[in-house]
């Protein structure tokens, strides 16, 4: 996509301010750099920063137009359920929503939707893989979440997390990551919780409801339904295995949704 020179200083201005205010880097940066201005601009010739620029002229939206290939078919993300949120909008959710139905029900932007699955897999990319925990307390999550973990080889934490795990050394499952990827930060509000009182970053699958003050990084999506969860990590472990170089190409990767959807 070709900005103008207008909209190239609205998004390094303002990820700059991200980066100022304590947001986790996206890419590796050269040693000694501090500037948030900097490494906002190196961000944005990366292509890594997520987000998404909507032209109207004359009335009619240049979006679809000015957007990037996605990771996979349109139809497999509106088919797996991912665009499909709640009939509850938090105000922190409100950039992500593509639209209301006329049951109330809100529907997420699939296209932010795959630019944060790019984001978010570049950027887990960075940390060593035993330096990651995944938690999903979801009963929907738990599978895939635990797919993932084994295919990538980070750490995973299904079902109900021991209060303690990342702030009482005393405690046997006592951990120290880097950094926590949550299935739903408010079911997973106690990983989230010691998370922020240990100071690593928090990269998290968030619905239309959730409250997203405490996240890093945002990956907007349906986060309680079986498909919607499979075909979400089953796409961040073929994304991050490219990061990689595990997996050179798209067609190198040989699972299926069907193998991270978790059973009735």
């Amino acid at each position: 996509m070709k900005f103008t020179r207008f909209e190239k200083a609205r998004i390094i201005g303002a990820r700059a301010l991200q980066i100022s205010l304590g947001a986790p880097v996206l890419m590796e940066i050269p040693e000694g750099t501090i500037d948030p201005i900097h490494i906002a601009m190196l961000e944005f010739e990366k292509g890594v920063i997520p987000i998404t620029v909507k032209r109207e002229t004359c009335g009619f939206s240049m979006t679809e137009e000015l957007s990037t290939e996605l990771l996979v078919p349109e139809d497999m993300y509106l088919t797996s359920g991912v665009h499909i949120g709640t009939q509850q909008k938090s105000a922190d959710m409100r950039q992500f929503i593509f639209k209301v139905r006329s049951d109330g029900l809100y529907v997420l932007d699939v296209k932010q939707t795959d630019q944060r699955v790019r984001a978010a897999a570049k950027f887990l990319s960075r940390y060593a893989p035993d330096q990651i925990v995944v938690v999903s307390a979801r009963q929907y999550g738990q599978k895939p979440a635990k797919m993932f973990a084994k295919a990538v080889g980070v750490q995973v934490i299904p079902g109900r997390f021991i209060p303690g795990i990342f702030t009482n050394p005393a405690l046997p499952q006592y951990m120290e990551p880097e950094v926590l990827f949550v299935t739903d930060p408010a079911a997973d509000q106690q990983a989230v919780a010691e998370a922020l009182n240990v100071g690593i970053p928090i990269v998290a699958l968030c619905d239309a409801n959730n409250e997203t003050r405490n996240v890093d990084l945002v990956i907007p999506t349906n986060n309680k339904g079986r498909r919607a969860l499979a075909c979400i990590y089953w796409l961040m472990t073929r994304e991050m295995l490219k990061e990689k170089k595990v997996i050179e190409k798209d067609a190198d990767f040989k699972m299926v949704i069907d193998d991270f959807e978790a059973s009735l």
